[in-house]
């Protein structure tokens, strides 16, 4: 669990922003998110496949940009 400790006269606005932001970068609430509900193997190798296939895109736009 990340933890944040206060600095000198911060305010608490600051201080829960700064906490967020370090659960977001521990992916904390996206692992949550994922194990909330049962998920079916079949349905697990689907969304793997999807995001192989959005980074080889991704991957791929970049190759082509260095390319031109």
């Amino acid at each position: 669990m990340p933890t944040v400790v206060a600095k000198e006269n911060e305010s608490f606005d600051y201080l829960l922003k700064r906490f967020k932001k370090k659960c977001e970068k521990a992916a904390i609430l996206s692992e949550i998110k994922k194990r909330q509900a049962y998920e079916k193997p079949s349905e697990r190798k689907k969304r793997e496949a999807n995001v192989a296939r959005r980074k080889m895109i991704k991957l791929q736009r970049r190759m082509q940009r260095y390319m031109r």
